[in-house]
């Protein structure tokens, strides 16, 4: 056995180890609810919607009649992607066009006189939503909330039927926009995320996607002055009052660490007439806060209650937040809790899984997130607003999350198409603003040649929707407008010294983009060879970009997963995993340069070891193996002897 050339395949990092308990065994993921974890006790729950549905892929008149007969109509449950497809299910082989869903349910009485919401966390395209034959809500994009007042829609004691047509065929009008033939990702289609009925009394805590408020509507939690000793947590928490009377009330607000242990608490009075709206600002100073990093991602609870003048809870909700600054310092690099973080490193990430498209459980969607921090992910490019439950992931694993407004290589001027991705820029804000996980945003269309004026608009939205410290913008580095940005993307040669920098893609490398040919791409199934390759490719590169200047803070890998292409034939094959999230030898390549230390308790980080040699007639002689340890032993029985070998 040749192990010439053992040594310098196994990238190493010297850290000291240390020991601590492992927690996985027993943690459960937590998921949010429409933005919120519910409180015992506060009158508002979150109920699920998602079984029972009746579902029909066509164009059909007249299925939003109440009294319309879906009898023959297929049965499914939420998620659901309208269609399952085959493995390789590039080139736009997917169904597009028109579906509808129809649900039929008749509302407990205890929902009386409550406030009633329908929340879609997603559905993909353009779409209607009808109660009762009510046109209630109608939305266009595929990756925000679609939120629907029923109050008064609802009948009681008698069948009510939610009825939605979905529609994921071409349309230039709302972002992504480019025609899905020549897209390199896949829309998919159907309600493909989670679908809840949200049920409060008439005096509560608003929802910002729905208030459309600027840096306002519902709660919107910032920080300030963010050190080891102490830390400011602001919360403004907007109500309102649609009680027949007015209200004294007392907006109280308590931070929990998870034991429960109180860490402070802050009460405001506000008198609210009936229909009338306020904000709550209030201010809470945290001793010594246990500040969340991707080491430690620790994550305090943040209780919000309403109460009547008599004490009583007539409204109130969870949310977890983590304390943590992000600063990004020009030449200084990347600044994270008042200290100089290392170069921060992670991946891109298409959300689409093998046969089901992008109808992920929630439990997928934080097996993504995990599977990617155990091999050592720090950060992921999320491409469009991804699913509330990857973002809670992302909260609980210590993984930063760069949120992308939904757009490639594609321009309208048409007014409306404008409208609709400062909206999306809005709303993408709103609905991720109080995450731990949030590095930054990305306002501007991926790849795309965009007047001026519009990235200068998307500049002023995002300063606009989140005023306070420890928020940035991003643009593409020699585009138009990058001048109303100060962290910038894709880096050319020459630095500006008065900009921060960070490389969005990189490791993708293919001879012609019909071809497909590249030491970068390689399918599961072609075997140990190709792997081999790829990993070695993604390895050489992984070092040129990590040796880039600390003005360069950070880096997302291309691509985490293999994915399905609108504009080509074959999937794409240059993830770390395939579709099915089974691992590639680059991944294990991409472990090898993780901490030796174990700081995240709930990631698979620490010491690791990998041989990449199947051990076949067919495999190299040399053996290839990954590793962070400083030194690695191999072990070899061959004629009733055993070489050990040590580098």
């Amino acid at each position: 056995m040749n192990t010439k050339n053992l040594k310098k395949r196994i990238p190493v990092f010297i850290v000291a180890f240390c020991s601590v308990f492992n927690l996985q065994a027993a943690f459960q993921p937590q998921f949010s609810t429409a933005g919120f974890y519910p409180l015992v006790g506060t009158g508002r729950k979150a109920y699920s919607m998602n079984v029972g549905w009746k579902f029909m892929k066509a164009d059909v008149t007249n299925a939003e009649i109440s009294n319309f007969d879906d009898s023959n109509w297929e049965r499914v449950s939420l998620p659901h992607g309208l269609e399952y497809l085959p493995l390789d299910a590039s080139g736009c082989i997917n169904y597009q066009g028109v579906a509808w869903y129809r649900k039929h349910f008749t509302p407990d009485n205890v929902l009386k006189n409550k406030k009633l919401f329908l929340h879609f966390e997603a559905i993909m395209g353009k779409c209607k939503v009808w109660l009762n034959g009510t046109l209630a809500a109608e939305h266009y994009g595929g990756y925000l909330p679609v939120i629907a007042d029923v109050t008064n829609l609802l009948k009681w004691n008698a069948d009510n039927v939610i009825a939605v047509e979905t529609d994921n065929s071409n349309d230039p009008l709302y972002p992504p926009g480019k025609a899905q033939e020549m897209l390199d990702f896949t829309y998919f289609g159907g309600i493909y995320r989670d679908c809840w009925l949200i049920a409060h009394n008439k005096v509560y805590v608003t929802n910002a996607n729905y208030e459309h408020e600027v840096a306002g509507g519902g709660v919107f939690v910032s920080f300030d002055k963010v050190t080891e000793k102490s830390a400011i947590v602001n919360l403004k928490v907007h109500i309102r009052n649609e009680m027949s009377v007015k209200l004294t009330s007392n907006i109280v607000c308590e931070l929990k660490q998870v034991d429960g242990k109180v860490v402070n608490k802050a009460t405001q009075k506000l008198i609210l007439l009936n229909g009338q709206v306020a904000y709550s600002t209030q201010s809470l100073e945290v001793k010594t806060p246990i500040l969340w990093s991707p080491e430690s991602p620790y994550l305090y609870y943040l209780d919000i209650y309403i109460k009547n003048s008599k004490g009583v809870v007539v409204d109130g909700f969870r949310q977890r937040i983590g304390i943590r600054s992000i600063e990004f310092k020009q030449s200084e690099g990347l600044w994270i809790n008042g200290k100089p973080y290392s170069k921060i490193m992670g991946t891109n990430r298409h959300q689409d899984f093998a046969v089901v498209g992008n109808a992920l459980p929630n439990s997928m969607q934080w097996r993504d997130a995990k599977k990617l921090r155990d091999a050592g992910m720090k950060v992921i490019r999320t491409h469009y607003v991804i699913d509330p439950a990857f973002m809670d992931a992302c909260d609980e694993l210590g993984l930063f999350a760069l949120v992308e407004t939904p757009g490639w290589q594609f321009w309208n001027n048409e007014p409306v198409f404008g409208e609709r991705v400062c909206s999306d820029i809005k709303n993408m804000i709103r609905i991720h603003r109080n995450h731990a996980s949030l590095f930054f945003w990305e306002p501007v269309l991926n790849e795309t040649s965009y007047p001026k004026s519009f990235a200068k608009n998307a500049s002023e939205i995002c300063k606009q929707e989140y005023p306070y410290p420890y928020s940035e913008a991003s643009c593409d580095d020699g585009a138009d407008g990058a001048e109303y940005f100060k962290l910038l993307l894709r880096p050319t040669k020459n630095l500006d010294p008065t900009k921060t920098y960070f490389t969005r893609e990189w490791g993708d490398n293919t001879d012609d983009w019909n071809a497909q040919n590249s030491d970068s791409r390689a399918a599961r199934a072609w075997g140990e060879t190709p792997m081999l390759v790829q990993a070695q490719h993604y390895a050489n590169d992984y070092s040129k970009i990590y040796s880039q200047s600390a003005q360069v803070v950070g880096a997302c890998f291309w691509h985490s997963f293999d994915h399905q292409r609108g504009y080509h034939p074959d999937p794409f094959y240059g993830g770390m995993m395939d579709a099915f999230r089974q691992p590639k030898t680059s991944y294990y390549m991409f472990m090898a340069q993780r901490d030796t230390v174990k700081r995240n308790l709930l990631a698979e980080t620490g010491p690791m070891v990998y041989i990449a040699n199947e051990m076949t007639p067919f495999s190299a002689t040399d053996v290839t193996v990954y590793s962070n340890c400083d030194e690695v032993h191999l072990t070899v029985f061959k004629g009733g002897k055993t070489f050990i070998y040590k580098v």
